[in-house]
């Protein structure tokens, strides 16, 4: 091993180490106080807006510089707007119920003992994630939300951003009297930091949380020593079933793929019923078109739609996160859970439709972690949720699925209360 390697290691594992102290401290924090730091960190947020958005600055001209897309500099970009929107997402938080220490159920079976399921915070998370900058203010407020502390480590491409924002959140934890080494950034972009973390830094993580591209949600999965709640990549669809209005799913499918293409939540493709394609399909593409969208078609698409570029089998298992879409005529509901069987992420899948029962097979059919009916997928979102915020959407089938919440970021015990039993 290198000294730099060394060096790297020695770091990382002290983070770890201080990272478990400060979960252990959390633990014994009150509800009220774990608000105060959050409603702290808000305040704290609003007022470093200038520093925040001049490290951005410094964060997308590098990215500019580097080539990157308009889609990616897009997620990698903080305007006052959204800072505001980063400090009101914690206020939103704040003003969740604490999760710690909530009663689950109770029950008293026959042998007379009391038994309560608590929930409890897992300890250390580690999330790991790219570009988005405001992704180090959702997490550090919905770990110190849910009692846990957390390692986090941003993509080279947010460094300065997250960095801005971290000085901040440790100011506010700090201020409020809770352990200060409750939330940590990896402050430098040396890979060797994720190899670390996947490597359990001694012990002390106890979850570990991707949010990110393909690659790095697969090195995560295959690398890492701790359990990991995956959060893949959006390859979100949209339905228009034979039973759809057409304004409605005009008004949809224009909102579901172009309101913000790069977010996960975006559909990147579409799906007609057959019955009704001639019907829906020309209008729905018109709008996305006007609206600046790519659309790559199967053939029959391409017969409704003059001009449209033929898709291939790849169009079908792309996360675009730009204004392209792929779009294919299926055979009803059947036809549009095949596909989704054969190409989905496990993500989001909307359908749009009046006619119920198609609503409840599709619901039924679907096996993503959201499923939405006659509505947005743009709406895949722990604040729209009423979270507060999320931490990602996890595509897991195991603890969490969907938005990853405060409550999510709680696992439980059991509280067992006698009056002396013994067992015979």
């Amino acid at each position: 091993m290198s000294d730099l390697n060394a060096a790297m290691l020695d770091m990382m594992i002290d983070m770890g180490r201080r990272a478990r102290a400060a979960a252990e401290s959390l633990r014994a924090t009150t509800p009220d106080a774990r608000t105060e730091a959050l409603h702290r960190l808000a305040e704290a947020l609003r007022a470093a807006e200038a520093d925040i958005l001049s490290a951005n600055a410094r964060d997308v001209a590098r990215a500019r510089d580097a080539g990157l897309s308009e889609a990616l500099i897009d997620r990698l970009a903080l305007t006052p707007a959204r800072v505001e929107g980063m400090a009101a997402a914690v206020e939103a938080i704040a003003a969740q119920p604490d999760p710690v220490g909530g009663e689950i159920a109770r029950w008293t079976p026959a042998n007379g003992l009391d038994i309560a399921r608590v929930r409890t915070p897992i300890g250390v998370l580690a999330v790991i994630y790219e570009s988005r900058p405001n992704v180090t203010a959702d997490a550090a407020a919905l770990c110190l939300r849910s009692g846990n502390a957390a390692i986090l480590r941003c993509g080279s491409d947010c460094l300065e951003s997250s960095r801005a924002i971290a000085a901040v959140v440790r100011s506010a934890v700090a201020e409020a009297g809770l352990p200060v080494d409750a939330i940590q950034l990896v402050p430098v972009p040396d890979r060797a930091a994720v190899g670390a973390i996947l490597a359990g830094l001694d012990g002390a993580v106890d979850l570990i949380i991707p949010r990110g591209g393909k690659s790095l949600v697969a090195r995560v999965q295959a690398e890492a020593k701790a359990p990991v709640l995956g959060h893949l990549e959006g390859l979100c669809h949209t339905y228009l079933d034979a039973g759809a209005d057409l304004d409605v799913a005009r008004r949809v499918t224009l909102n579901a793929k172009m309101r913000r293409v790069s977010v996960c939540g975006a559909t990147e493709t579409l799906l007609v019923d057959r019955a009704a394609a001639e019907r829906l399909l020309p209008a729905v593409a018109a709008d996305l078109t006007a609206a600046g969208c790519e659309l790559r078609g199967d053939a029959e698409a391409r017969a409704l739609v003059p001009g449209m570029t033929e898709a291939t089998e790849a169009d079908w298992t792309t996360e675009y996160l730009a204004p392209i879409l792929s779009v294919r005529v299926v055979g009803g509901v059947d036809g549009a859970l095949d596909h989704i069987r054969r190409y989905g992420s496990g993500h989001t899948e909307a359908i749009v439709t009046t006619d119920e029962k198609a609503a409840g097979r599709f619901a039924e059919g679907v096996d993503s972690a959201i499923v939405l009916i006659n509505a947005s997928t743009q709406f895949a979102d722990g604040g729209e949720f009423g979270f507060g915020g999320e931490i990602g959407i996890s595509t897991s089938k195991l603890h969490a699925r969907g938005p990853v919440g405060a409550e999510q970021l709680t696992t439980y015990k059991y509280v067992v209360r006698g009056e002396g039993q013994t067992r015979p």
